[in-house]
């Protein structure tokens, strides 16, 4: 956050870093402990607790890693009840861990919000991606939940659930997805120091300090209590959760007088006499809104209501926010709950509507037919065609309840039909796509074209980044766009513009014009001369390029990178040719932008990395070529299988579609019920995608067998042996005399 106040200029940071900002801001006491996604928020809070950075009033926060997200909970509870201002972050089973305390925070009504990257929870497999399983394992604990869902979201409601708990005495749970919204980068309004003074009241902040155990005023909390009382002191607290959405919404108005950002506890969008409705929350509401409009612009009576504050929930302001007209409702849940009547949402907004029309609070014209749907698990994609499908579903007579969306349950027969080339972005929104191996920059280098995009024009900008567990060493995949805003797209680009592979090895791996529009650009780095490098792909590529008339751009970024002394750190070499291909700034000012990000990333490393990395863009420019495209197929080669023909069944049916990047397409019925996997699956999972594979030299060799540690492929093996067993290797096996002592 800056330290003035007025219209600050518009900045590019991730889901996660927006909402640190503002909770390092408005905190004193920070404890925390790294859980996947919600590790970036605790790093920077300590990075600028290192640096001094201020919070909002002039002191600088302490910053404590714990050892477990239990003992992370613990330190807040502690420090809450001396009358610190507090947060933390986590994710998953990290949640979990924090629930008791969660319950006693909630039951003292203490003042405090935490933030959570909101992902799955381990079942029958573990999965470091987003879904709600594990917020909503928190429902019951009496924390309040604030839902966001995009980055400029993330920021705003971390403001006022800061503020409002102050108000409430109601402890927050601000969330939003993990991955989708936690790390996608987006070109947000940010908030500054004065901004949150103007929302955080002194009186009570200094009331909230007034309730801390202090020998001073001593007092006992935490006691036991029989069953003559428990009860009754249990529902002493339920004025404090019945003036709660008030407040919420109070400060909501209030966070709009100061920024013009208007938001509500439930928010509609779409046709003004919608006769069907989804009711979301978080990242798929953005979706969802953005196909509603889309439809509604054509003529179709759809909308969309997305859910904001889903505890306390006030039936009231759900009433209020939906249009009379509705006929048919259909509540997406991004979570399952095995053998429930429904999933959370769907039977909270049941409930509500029953509540609705026994108090007489329903302007409703009848009574709608409500279905409820899974969709997105595990960050798996959510669409407007699955928007689109859903809304069709809600058209029929007698629409399919329980279902789900974005998958292809041919077991028990849940999953709606989908068309998977419905697409509705603007022609004039640029989306690009980049393939890049894992740590080699080019995630980086799209974080830069994004920054530069939208922080040096008019335009909004977005990069959603899709990332292998395998982590380091794995393909990533960067789905950027780039035009006029708002952004709501959160999904990944169906039709780009622009595709590029930094990878030559991937051409044989994977179908990379997927995502390609009719005459994209495909920029491919290739060891290869142009002149010769059509006749290198296989078959396939070359059969895509020519069907969708895909113009072919070459460079060789490893050999210019090892003539720079770069190492093989291609993004620089990779972003400037995009910038020349693309055409989004004029290629000189482009060029300057870079080498900008590239004084600021490496100016401390000397003048002379600043000045390989400055060649790296000027001669980036100058042998970038376009391959001239036959008319006509010439390769006689084909992408190898992903797995050979010998190959069990189980690895010839799930596996190998899972290593061709196409498990998405995989139905139910091709996994195992409780995830028992069979063993010895990766003896055929052979990517091939290394640029370089390691070599024993034995003539160097000292026998220290560090190399057989390091290697990342496992190819480096020593064993100790009888020279007599050599007899009849193969010539290519190496070896050398065992030096030893002994």
């Amino acid at each position: 956050m800056s330290a003035a106040g007025g219209a600050a200029a518009a900045v590019v940071v991730d889901g996660n870093e927006a909402a640190a900002a503002v909770a390092y801001a408005a905190s004193e006491v920070i404890a925390i402990y790294p859980i996947t996604p919600s590790s970036t928020m605790g790093e920077l809070c300590d990075e600028w607790s290192t640096a001094a950075r201020p919070n909002a009033w002039g002191a600088v926060p302490r910053v404590v890693e714990m050892q477990s997200e239990g003992g992370a909970a613990g330190a807040i509870h502690g420090a809450l009840q001396a009358g610190a201002l507090c947060t933390t972050f986590t994710a998953s089973q990290g949640l979990l861990l924090m629930i008791p305390n969660m319950y006693k925070i909630a039951g003292e009504l203490t003042s405090f919000c935490m933030h959570v990257s909101a992902r799955t929870l381990a079942t029958h497999a573990l999965s470091i991606f987003g879904d709600h399983s594990d917020v909503m394992a928190c429902r019951q604990t009496g924390f309040a939940m604030l839902a966001s869902g995009s980055v400029q979201e993330a920021q705003d409601f971390a403001a006022i659930a800061h503020a409002a708990t102050l108000a409430a005495r109601v402890p927050f749970l601000h969330f939003f997805d993990g991955f989708r919204t936690s790390h996608e980068i987006a070109k947000i309004a940010p908030l500054a120091d004065d901004d949150l003074r103007e929302l955080v009241d002194d009186e009570l902040v200094a009331a909230h300090r007034r309730r801390a155990l202090t020998p001073d005023r001593p007092v006992l909390r935490g006691t036991a209590q029989n069953p003559d009382v428990f009860f009754q002191a249990r529902e002493a607290g339920n004025l404090f959760y019945l003036s709660c959405p008030r407040i919420v919404q109070e400060t909501m108005n209030l966070f709009a007088g100061r920024t013009g950002r208007r938001y509500r506890l439930f928010e509609y969008a779409g046709h003004p006499e919608a006769e069907r409705v989804i009711v979301i929350m978080g990242s798929g509401a953005e979706v969802a809104h953005e196909t509603a409009d889309w439809m509604a612009a054509r003529g179709e009576k759809v909308g969309v209501l997305k859910v904001r504050l889903f505890r306390p929930f006030s039936v009231p302001d759900f009433a209020a926010a939906l249009p009379p007209t509705v006929r048919a409702i259909a509540v997406l849940d991004r979570t399952k709950e095995p053998g429930a009547i429904g999933e959370p949402l769907y039977q909270d907004i049941v409930t509500a509507l029953a509540e609705t029309r026994e108090a007489g609070l329903a302007r409703l014209e009848g009574s709608p037919r409500v279905i409820g749907g899974r969709y997105g698990l595990s960050s798996k994609e959510f669409n407007p065609a699955m928007v689109r499908a859903v809304f069709e579903e809600l058209s029929l007579g007698a629409p399919k309840n329980h279902f789900t969306v974005g998958i292809v349950d041919d077991v028990t027969h849940t999953s709606l039909p989908v068309d998977p080339d419905w697409d509705i972005e603007p022609r004039e929104m640029v989306r690009a796509v980049f393939y890049g191996l894992g740590s080699d920059g080019t995630v980086g280098a799209n974080k830069n074209t994004i920054k530069i995009l939208g922080e040096e024009t008019p335009g909004d900008a977005q990069g959603y980044f899709v990332y292998d567990s395998k982590k380091s060493g794995a393909m990533t995949v960067s789905h950027v766009r780039f035009g006029p805003g708002p952004i709501r797209s959160s999904y990944l680009v169906r039709k780009a513009g622009f595709v590029a592979c930094h990878q030559f090895e991937f051409v044989n791996r994977y179908d990379l014009l997927e995502y390609a529009g009719e005459g994209a650009d495909f920029l491919l780095n290739c060891p290869y001369a142009p002149a010769e490098v059509w006749d290198r792909l296989p078959r396939e590529l070359q059969e895509e390029i020519v069907g969708k008339r895909v113009k072919l751009h070459v460079i060789d970024a490893y050999r210019l990178a090892r003539e720079l002394g770069l190492k093989g750190r291609i993004n620089t070499i990779m972003q400037t040719c995009f910038f020349a291909i693309a055409g989004v700034l004029p290629v000189a000012t482009a060029a300057a932008k870079i080498k900008e990000t590239i004084e600021k990333s490496y100016g401390k490393k000397g003048a002379e990395v600043l000045k390989r990395n400055f060649d790296a863009v000027d001669r980036a420019l100058a042998e970038l070529s376009e391959v001239s495209v036959p008319g006509e197929m010439t390769s006689d080669r084909r992408r190898p299988p992903a797995v050979p023909p010998e190959a069990p069944d189980f690895v010839q049916r799930v596996t190998a579609v899972m290593i061709a990047n196409k498990g998405d397409l995989l139905p139910v019925s091709a996994f195992p019920v409780d995830g028992t996997w069979p063993i010895g699956t990766s003896r055929w999972e052979k990517r091939s995608i290394a640029a370089e594979i390691p070599v024993w030299d034995s003539s160097l060799c000292i026998q220290c067998n560090k190399c057989t540690l390091v290697c990342p492929h496992a190819a480096i093996r020593a064993k100790v042996y009888e020279p007599a067993l050599l007899a009849g290797a193969p010539p290519t096996f190496k070896a050398c005399d065992f030096r030893a002592s002994d």
